[in-house]
């Protein structure tokens, strides 16, 4: 009596049994996955978020599909607001030494906004696709798209990210792959977990291949604001080399907002830039040529006001959330950095495994020498160390020998579940 779409493989997997037993038996986890920012012992403004929700403007019922007028004016600000970059010292505190714009100026009209980011996605694969139409995903990525699409009715083709000292997008895939059917490009901003930005000249092609084919890009920035650069990592890198004192670490690359080549969907929240994914605050930018851009954006405000999804409390807050995101962002990228050097620090004394490069984002891959299934691996590493990392063949890594750190777990629990790993492998 169902439908297929939703005709799931819904038993437990291996690894997540092995996590519950464990768990069942008292025992405490170093739990190496930690992503939930609310979780992991950061210092939130609790009066000034808590306060945000208390508007009276909240009481008067104000539909407006796109979202209210002062909550996109709110996003739009934070694309175009001067940003600090400049230099992070060790304790991952930014001067005030580089002061540099992110992108030109948004207008709010183009701003759609939503509740999460996976609705947001929602709008556009049912703006773009009809039923069994295909869109082009980034593979290694984080495990979500397949369950969006199978409620959208829309078929999935990856393309694969090579790794060959950094990622790169394998555009000679991403030929062969495309067809008839093809509706989008789907990219990721930086990639989570491979931590990889489209940086210049992809973006170049990116468009071309998308002018070519008649395709739209649509990406998801929600790590855009976590960007390191190869300095970034303070300590000793997997080959044994110190890294400098202190780390320059550049403006976040350019966002999407303003790419006017192709039709381009770009989506951002709260959940990562402010620290605050209970929020529930999501946003769609849409840019191009005029005339497409503004008939994709028609289409998706009589989407946005069939469902009406998001709530008046939050869309008042929504200009003190973002504001938010300067005290988090210094703590993350503190704990980011912190753990990220811990890491390499670790892996000198390690030779058979290596980190992979990172641009940005909350993760680090690990490679390492292959004996047995990444999922076996990490399961091995629940039950006998007591220390949780994610299989990499859950971000659709092809081969084994891969595992997936977050690097936002508190710093001593980092540490201490890091040598129980290397442990485990030395074993």
């Amino acid at each position: 009596m169902f439908s297929e779409r939703t005709n799931w493989h819904l038993a437990q997997n291996r690894f997540t049994q092995a996590v519950e037993e464990v768990r069942a038996q008292g025992t405490k986890l170093l739990d190496l996955t930690a992503s939930n920012p609310t979780r992991v012992g950061l210092r939130y403004d609790s009066a000034a978020i808590l306060g945000a929700l208390r508007s009276e403007r909240a009481l008067d019922y104000d539909p407006q599909a796109k979202g209210l007028l002062s909550a996109r004016e709110a996003v739009a600000r934070y694309y175009s607001e001067e940003c600090k970059s400049g230099e992070r010292d060790v304790a991952g505190n930014v001067s005030a030494a580089d002061i540099s714009g992110r992108v030109a100026s948004i207008d709010p009209e183009r701003i759609v906004l939503t509740a999460s980011t996976s609705e947001g996605y929602s709008y556009v694969f049912r703006l773009l696709c009809n039923a069994g139409d295909e869109l082009l995903v980034p593979k290694p990525s984080y495990p979500l798209f397949e369950f969006l699409a199978d409620l959208q009715d829309v078929k999935l083709v990856p393309y694969p990210l090579i790794y060959d000292h950094g990622w790169q997008m394998d555009f000679h895939s991403m030929e062969k792959a495309v067809t008839a059917r093809t509706r989008g490009v789907v990219v990721v901003h930086p990639n989570n977990p491979t931590g990889s930005y489209v940086h210049t000249e992809e973006r170049e092609r990116l468009n071309e291949f998308c002018r070519v084919h008649g395709l739209a890009v649509i990406v998801d920035e929600v790590f855009l604001d976590y960007k390191l650069d190869a300095g970034c990592a303070v300590g000793l890198r997997s080959t044994g080399q110190p890294s400098a004192a202190v780390a320059t670490c550049a403006t976040p690359n350019a966002s999407f907002v303003s790419n006017g080549e192709v039709l381009t969907f770009t989506l951002s929240g709260l959940s990562k830039i402010s620290g605050l994914p209970q929020m529930k605050v999501a946003w769609v930018v849409t840019s191009g040529p005029e005339e497409i851009a503004n008939a994709a954006l028609a289409r998706l405000e009589v989407i946005a006001d069939t469902y009406l999804s998001m709530n008046a409390p939050i869309q008042w807050a929504v200009p003190a959330l973002l504001e938010q995101r300067g005290n988090i962002q210094q703590q993350l990228m503190k704990r980011v950095t912190g753990n990220l050097a811990e890491l390499d620090r670790q892996l000198a004394s390690h030779p058979s495994c290596q980190r992979l490069d990172v641009d940005g984002g909350w993760y680090a891959v690990l490679r390492v020498p292959v004996t047995q299934s990444d999922e076996n691996l990490a399961i091995e590493l629940v039950r006998e160390k007591s220390v949780l990392v994610h299989p990499g063949h859950f971000y659709d890594f092809p081969n084994d020998g891969y595992l997936v750190l977050s690097l936002i777990p508190p710093e001593a629990e980092f540490r201490d579940g890091l040598e129980r790993v290397f442990q485990y492998l030395n074993s």
